[in-house]
This record gives C-alpha cells, structure tokens and sequence, in this order.
C-alpha cells in the first residue's frame, strides 16, 4: 500500500467513524417526553397539548411551539408520548378541547370556559393571571414523566 493510498483510507476510516459516532450522539440525545392529563372531566372530548421550548407564545399561543397534537379521550386521563426531543428547557400546555376548535375559549373577562393544564401545576388565578414560562418549565435531559392536573375553574 503507497503512503497516499495509506492516507486515503485513513481519512475514509476517521470520517465513517466520525459519521458513525455522529450519528449515534444524535439518537442518544433525542428523549420521549411523557404527559399524562389527569382530572378530564369529559370522555367526549379531545386533550390538546402544545409544547414550548421558551416564553415566545406560552401558553395560549402557538408561535413557539415544538410540538402540538390532540388525542381523543375516553376516560379520566389520558397519556401523551412526544418522542425526539433535544435536551432543553420545555413547558407544556394542554386544553379540554370540548368544542374542537385547537384552542382554550374565554369568556368577555379572560376566565376559562374549558379545562386547562400547565407544567408544573402552577396556581392560576385572576391574581396571578396566565403561569409564566418559568413557573412551568422543567429540564429535559433524558427520556421523563410529568403529570399535569386538568383545571376547570381559577384557583382562589
């Protein structure tokens, strides 16, 4: 073998293993984000859920969405798998989606007319108005579990 044969397969080797190890390092870093609702009220409707990698949007918006779908529901929680998620800092936000029309309906005042949930489980309340991306978000760096409590009223 000539010396430039020899560095021909030497690159060709370190660029297939650097590929490979790429490759890898991408599938190891993608998590699956698990939300169960809890608390659905209704069997009849569908549970919308939108997560978002920063404040942009948060909560009612989807401007800074990474994820959204809705599911059907048919008992008194549901459980929502969000596979190929960078590791980052996330918050989610879901609906009861009675009238399936992709968003949380208010009233002339602001207060919810549907069920809704935050990350975290952060106090809502006409005090506290709408959680803060920060209330609500939570660090993911491996495949994780977070529960969500659906409300249908303010907190007090």
């Amino acid at each position: 073998m000539t010396l430039l044969s020899l560095t021909h397969f030497l690159n060709s080797t370190l660029i297939a293993t650097a590929s490979s190890a790429l490759l890898v390092a991408g599938e190891n870093s993608a998590s699956t984000l698990t939300v169960t609702v809890s608390g659905l009220q209704h069997q009849n409707s569908q549970i919308c859920l939108r997560v978002f990698a920063n404040e942009r949007g948060f909560p009612l918006d989807d401007r800074g969405e990474v994820h959204s779908e809705c599911t059907e529901t048919t008992k008194n929680s549901v459980t929502m798998k969000i596979p190929n998620l960078q590791p980052g800092t996330y918050a989610v936000a879901v609906v009861d989606d009675l009238n399936r029309d992709y968003q949380l309906n208010r009233n002339s005042l602001g207060i919810p007319q549907e069920g809704f949930g935050i990350s975290n489980n952060p106090q809502v309340s006409i005090a506290t108005g709408l959680p803060k991306f920060d209330d609500a978000s939570f660090l993911l760096q491996e495949n994780q579990a977070i529960e969500i409590a659906m409300k249908y009223a303010l907190d007090f």
